[in-house]
């Protein structure tokens, strides 16, 4: 049986912080405020995974209350959340994303994002799609004030 899931996520940019959107730090003169290191694609694809088996949400496995979650690297969480599904004897089967930014340009990150994602769901690159889209300087992630991610996440048993 094949189940699907989908997860969005949405994070300030602030001054002073990294940018990490896919488990990759990427240059920029703002980074992603968060509890976490705020990494909105990876928040995005841990809901569709969790949102494809009915296990809830992020919130509740790695809730911001927790301060063994502060800061903590998201590519931990999504392994973490792999862990969870493989418990639960589901494989991950594809993950279809998209990153709704302004600024920086990503198209020159995808790949590496990909590559980076692939390895932690331990899935084929072929079967990660990441796509980045601005907003025309529109709403809150045109005027960067922030990052959105947009994820769909197919798993089966």
């Amino acid at each position: 049986m094949t189940r699907f899931g989908i997860g969005y996520d949405v994070h300030r940019l602030v001054p002073n912080r990294k940018l990490i959107l896919g488990n990759v730090e990427i240059a920029h003169n703002l980074g992603l405020d968060g509890h976490s290191d705020a990494d909105v694609l990876i928040h995005a694809i841990i809901d569709a995974l969790l949102g494809a088996a009915a296990l809830g949400d992020i919130g509740q496995h790695f809730p911001d209350t927790d301060n063994k979650f502060k800061n903590i690297d998201s590519g931990i969480l999504l392994a973490e959340t792999c862990k969870i599904l493989r418990e639960k004897n589901y494989k991950i089967v594809n993950v279809d994303t998209i990153i709704v930014a302004q600024k920086p340009k990503l198209a020159p990150h995808i790949f590496n994002i990909r590559c980076k994602l692939a390895e932690i769901l331990k899935i084929d690159i072929d079967f990660v799609s990441v796509k980045a889209k601005t907003e025309e300087g529109l709403g809150f992630t045109g005027t960067e004030q922030g990052i959105a991610a947009y994820a769909i996440a197919a798993i089966e048993r």
